[in-house]
């Protein structure tokens, strides 16, 4: 019965290739300062079980959790209450492949801040298309 009560949407995923090693990549996004310089204010640290709160801006400090870290290969954390965010990288010919998923949407869910999944999924989606082009400049400085 349960899965009737859920309308899950389909994860934002994004895969991306950058000139850069992957102990830089894995910098990026697995430590504070990293996550900082593209992503949004943070107090990260990569220990499966750390809570951490991301600076979202007007909408507050963010709760978060991380759930799994496997380094340089994979990060992951619980984001509000909803939303999970995992970075997967791969080492490919001196270069990283980064696949970004920010999953645990759910139309009929609303965000801490009254808003629908749906349509917040919509612009993150747009808004992760331009972090990760911000993330490449980042680390391929």
């Amino acid at each position: 019965m349960e899965n009737q009560s859920q309308a899950t949407l389909e994860d934002i995923k994004y895969t991306v290739v950058y000139n850069a090693p992957i102990a830089k990549v894995w910098d990026a996004v697995a430590t504070a300062e990293g996550l900082s310089a593209w992503f949004m204010p943070n107090d990260l640290q990569p220990i499966e079980g750390h809570e951490f709160h991301i600076n979202a801006g007007q909408f507050g400090m963010s709760p978060c959790k991380v759930t799994q870290v496997d380094p340089p290969n994979r990060l992951s954390f619980n984001w509000g209450k909803d939303w999970t965010l995992t970075f997967e990288l791969k080492e490919v010919k001196k270069q990283t492949e980064l696949t970004l998923i920010h999953g645990g949407w759910d139309s009929k869910k609303v965000t801490e801040f009254g808003a629908p999944h749906t349509p917040i999924r919509d612009n993150m989606n747009k808004g992760w298309g331009g972090l990760v082009k911000k993330l490449q400049a980042y680390v391929e400085a």
